[in-house]
């Protein structure tokens, strides 16, 4: 089978614009989660600058921006290459221009690859809160099957009014920082983001193992009690795994009350209970399209530098199944990390990517 590797990686965050600058800020303690006000009830995000919370969608800028950084770490690539694809993920797109302009997210991909270069039909994932982890599951499928030498994967979203009210009117936002796994949370943070990562045939120092997604088919907006999908996906990529290497798992770490217990059960029937974990979102919020993309990329940067990051805003474990979770950095063993997430209408995933490729 070929193997697939990431050759390049980006981050656009409100806390930070580099890779290393933003783990900095994760294991830090730092955060752009702040109370915002004027889209119905008061809400906790992380989102960009902007003149008044009703600014202009960035998506497209952060989008190529991000791209931009991580193409410029890998000479390898040719975008006007028909050789090389590019895959958007977002959820909404630029919704918040309907009636103004054509918001289909392939028109705002489109718009990226033109701004790239990118000569080939840019590609879309809007698969929920999985969305970039199944952009990066493509992507590699894709260089597997021959379609493409390399794939250009973007995870990019930005906040809106219609966005937050749709959480609004689910009870899901928190008033306050998310905390993830802790007793005490009372939902999530939403955040703005763009990730990006260069999947290759060529040889570095991370390889994307494999990945599975499978749905549980449980509720629009619930996760399964029982963790199912995220157990199934887990399966799928941890026969490829040395447990003694698993150096932690990602998490998607919502802090909502149900995901975060699921999540906990799915650890467990998988055997991860002693496993390291790290989440996030205590730090980001939600990105949505953008976050398994992101945390990916920043959990790489972590274990390159021997660590598992720190979970902002844990403090007394609140789920059934206590959790190998730290709101203090932490050394890491092992050369391997498990992406995982979940999402509306049941899905889930699971991706294992390991360090040492050119090895």
């Amino acid at each position: 089978m070929t193997k697939v590797y990431c050759t390049g990686s980006s981050v656009v965050t409100p806390i930070g614009s580099s890779v290393i600058e933003v783990l900095e800020a994760v294991c830090s303690g730092r955060s752009a989660i702040s109370l915002h006000e004027g889209w119905g009830e008061p809400f906790c995000a992380s989102l960009f600058e902007r003149n008044g919370v009703d600014g202009p969608s960035s998506l497209v800028q952060i989008g190529v921006e991000a791209a931009r950084k991580a193409l410029s770490q890998d000479s390898g690539v040719n975008p006007a290459s028909p050789r090389t694809g590019i895959i958007v993920s977002t959820i909404k797109g630029e919704i918040e221009n309907i009636g103004r302009e054509d918001v289909s997210p392939a028109v705002t991909a489109q718009k990226i690859a033109s701004a790239l270069g990118v000569v080939s039909t840019p590609f879309v994932t809007s698969n929920a809160c999985i969305s970039g982890m199944a952009a990066m599951i493509q992507g590699m499928r894709m260089i597997r099957a021959g379609v493409f030498d390399d794939v250009i994967v973007i995870g990019a979203e930005v906040m809106s009014r219609f966005f937050v009210t749709g959480f609004q009117c689910l009870k899901a936002l928190s008033p306050n920082p998310c905390r993830p796994f802790d007793a005490g949370r009372e939902g999530l943070n939403l955040g703005e983001a763009a990730s990006a990562v260069i999947l290759s045939k060529r040889p570095s120092a991370w390889e994307l193992v494999d990945g599975a997604i499978r749905n549980d088919a449980n509720h629009i907006s619930g996760p399964s009690r029982t963790g199912e999908g995220s157990f199934q996906a887990l399966s799928r990529v941890l026969p490829l795994v040395d447990k003694s290497d698993i150096a932690f798992v990602s998490v998607h770490g919502t802090a909502t009350l149900y995901n975060d217990e699921m999540e906990s059960i799915a650890l467990h029937r998988a055997g991860l209970d002693d496993v390291p974990i790290c989440a996030m979102k205590g730090t980001f919020g939600h990105t949505m399209g953008a976050a398994g993309v992101l945390e990916t990329v920043l959990s790489m940067a972590a274990l390159d530098e021997g660590i598992v990051p720190p979970s902002r805003g844990f403090s007394e474990m609140g789920v059934t199944y206590p959790l190998g979770i730290s709101a203090e950095e932490r050394p890491a063993k092992g050369n391997s990390i498990i992406k995982l997430l979940s999402g509306f209408g049941g899905v889930n995933g699971a991706m294992l990517l390991r360090k040492g490729g050119m090895q």
